[in-house]
């Protein structure tokens, strides 16, 4: 294990989100730049609509929104409209731009728990600028693998020779376990960069105990082993660096000047909002003193 990132937990009003990368220390694993976990929480019937993330924007990014419980519906300005529920997968592919929204419309009608994770991809340079796009998947179209006490899902990405229908644009991986008490499962080094989350429970990775909450950054060149001290949910995930990349608010790019145009653009109400929710908007939030350098 190289380092151990503990999540920081940030009120959200409605539930707590945990905020995991990007880390001080270490603020990519492979291309992925950004992971925070959302809940586990209990939603009551009635949820604010506060609680709803407005439609925002973002470029030079995937991301990737897949739930543990409950359900997210998604719209965005390629003209989608998508509920995401446990076990699926929303990808969405921002590129030079794209505008979309997350609300909890099914959890304030019934209530229920809210357990998932939202994590970014940033772009290899040549794809920096595609077109926008979203791809949906359900559960029964991602590679599913079992062993000795565990569970496996390929969320996206390749891995010991399995490969996501996820469409991916660099070299990487993510993967969903789950373990029984005692189970082992093995990462292989075939990636320069790879971490591991615990979700729930409480694993050993080569001998170290990693508690829920927490990130596992791996030493390169060798497999390594995570062990099951009870029933645990893990995720994996990593592969091959694309560059330095800076990242204010929700952009995300190898130039400083191209998220400068972005922030104006957004400011200047040139970005197209969701087709089905084009009634309100987060706005550009202030810019403290110099951007950072970029992070790798």
């Amino acid at each position: 294990m190289e380092l151990l990132i503990q999540q920081r937990s940030r009120d959200l009003g409605a539930f707590e989100v945990g905020r995991v990368l990007p880390f001080a220390k270490r603020r990519m694993v492979g291309p992925y730049i950004f992971f925070d976990r959302m809940g586990p929480k209990q939603i009551r019937p009635g949820l604010p609509r506060e609680a709803d993330v407005r439609p925002h924007p973002h470029i030079g990014l995937s991301t990737i929104t897949y739930l543990f419980d409950g359900e997210i519906m998604h719209r965005d300005s390629v003209g989608s409209e998508q509920p995401v529920r446990p076990g699926e997968v929303n990808w969405m592919t921002a590129g030079r731009g794209i505008t979309h929204s997350e609300r909890f419309e099914k959890l304030r009608a019934h209530g229920g728990p809210l357990d998932g994770i939202q994590a970014w991809v940033a772009l290899p340079d040549e794809r920096e600028e595609t077109d926008p796009g979203f791809w949906h998947y359900p559960a029964d179209a991602l590679p599913v693998f079992e062993g000795e006490g565990l569970a496996g899902r390929l969320i996206a990405g390749r891995l010991d020779g399995m490969e996501s229908p996820v469409r991916v644009d660099s070299p990487q991986f993510y993967v969903h376990w789950q373990l029984h008490a005692g189970a082992r499962a093995s990462l292989s080094s075939e990636y320069s960069e790879r971490a591991v989350y615990v979700a729930g429970g409480e694993v050993e990775v080569d001998g170290q105990r990693v508690e829920a909450g927490s990130m596992a950054v791996l030493a390169p060149g060798r497999p390594v082993t995570v062990a099951a001290l009870g029933e645990a949910v893990v995720m994996a995930l990593g592969g091959e660096p694309v560059g330095p990349r800076y990242i204010d608010w929700n952009f995300v790019s190898s130039s400083k000047e191209r998220i400068e145009q972005a922030r104006e653009d957004w400011a200047a109400g040139r970005m197209k909002l969701p087709d089905l929710d084009d009634e309100e908007f987060i706005p550009l939030p202030p810019k403290f003193g110099a951007m950072p350098e970029p992070m790798s």
